[in-house]
């Protein structure tokens, strides 16, 4: 049996059709549509048990809303289907592909709805938010998974993927929170158009862009990836030492113009950092690629950091007046997030 989770808040225009469109693509399968509704002012909950009477819907009424992540996983405990699919309300998610994602589970233990595949895409979204989900997706898949859709609202898994895991997220993400804990061997993709709402509003706001925050740092202590981005700290405050100290040094004392000074400071605290990464933060990576090529991977990716970190410091130096050093030290936290990202997406990638 397939068992369809769905979890509703204020989706009663939007339900109707999607009840209808679900029928159509597996009136042929066993299979249940379980919507779990946070007790919705519009009356979602009410109009599935009137539509319970025609299709095999079991509607879960909770009394307060406590979020998505929460409503799939009370859905989970209820479901009856070996195959587990979770998708939205809203007609973003479209029901056609169900059977797409179904057989794709003969072969793969999670199938995943993804946007971010060739063939896939989103409709109808503003600039930032199109920024908002590429930059969450890139922190997933830096530190977390090779998913190239972790984001994703609509997938299937076998129910063996969570039985016995405790599953604890925050916010939206809850296939994240699977991918992470859940026990599997493959995942697929299979591509989609991600449609523009035809009904409601979006429930994404600032609070659910703060409860990804939070899950991520709670999921990345869980992986012990929270210890290497640790790591990764204390080596560039190292790194810091040997900038500034060659810097102040070679101004000072050898008289050669602060940027001159600052170009080698850099260039030291580079090859310091990779050593120390290279034999501390990274050594469970190191078996990719050879040491030389991971040292010269390591000064080509901070080049960009170097151009911002020079040009920083000019600019703070020259344009507002401040100390050399201290503008030295303002530069290299502006390019910190850079050369953590060149790190772990490229030197010592996955």
């Amino acid at each position: 049996m397939i068992s369809v989770v769905v979890p509703t808040y204020n989706e009663r225009e939007n339900l109707l059709e999607l009840v209808e469109r679900l029928d159509s693509v597996l009136k042929h399968t066993p299979y249940e549509l379980i919507v779990i509704d946070d007790n919705s002012p519009d009356g979602t909950w009410g109009l599935a048990e009137r539509l319970a009477e025609r299709y095999p819907i079991k509607v879960i009424k909770r009394e307060r809303r406590d979020g998505l992540a929460s409503a799939v996983i009370r859905g989970f405990e209820e479901a009856e289907g070996d195959v587990l699919v979770v998708m939205d309300a809203d007609l973003q998610h479209p029901p056609e592909l169900i059977p797409k994602l179904v057989k794709k589970l003969k072969d793969a233990d999670i199938v995943v709805a993804s946007r971010y595949v060739e063939g896939g895409g989103v409709k109808g979204w503003s600039t930032f938010r199109k920024l908002v989900s590429k930059g969450a997706t890139l922190l997933a898949k830096l530190f977390l998974t090779s998913v190239n859709d972790p984001m994703s609202g609509f997938f299937a898994l076998k129910r063996s993927v969570i039985e016995g895991v405790r599953l604890e997220p925050k916010g939206y993400k809850i296939l994240l929170e699977i991918l992470v804990k859940g026990r599997y061997s493959k995942v697929a993709e299979v591509p989609y158009i991600f449609e523009a709402r035809k009904e409601g509003r979006s429930k994404l706001g600032f609070a659910q862009y703060l409860d990804y925050l939070k899950h991520l740092i709670a999921l990345l202590r869980f992986k012990g990836e929270f210890k290497r981005v640790a790591k990764f700290a204390a080596v560039g405050a190292s790194g810091i030492i040997v900038n500034e100290g060659v810097l102040f040094a070679l101004t000072e004392f050898a008289h050669l113009y602060y940027i001159i000074s600052a170009l080698l400071g850099i260039e030291l605290s580079i090859v310091s950092n990779f050593m120390f990464n290279d034999l501390w933060t990274f050594k469970d990576r190191r078996s990719r690629t050879k040491f030389l090529v991971r040292l010269i991977k390591a000064n080509s990716g901070y080049g960009a950091g170097v151009v911002i970190n020079l040009a920083a410091l000019f600019i703070f130096t020259e344009f507002f007046g401040i100390w050399y050093i201290l503008s030295n030290l303002i530069a290299i936290f502006i390019t910190f997030l850079w050369n953590l990202l060149i790190s772990v997406g490229w030197i010592w990638r996955r």
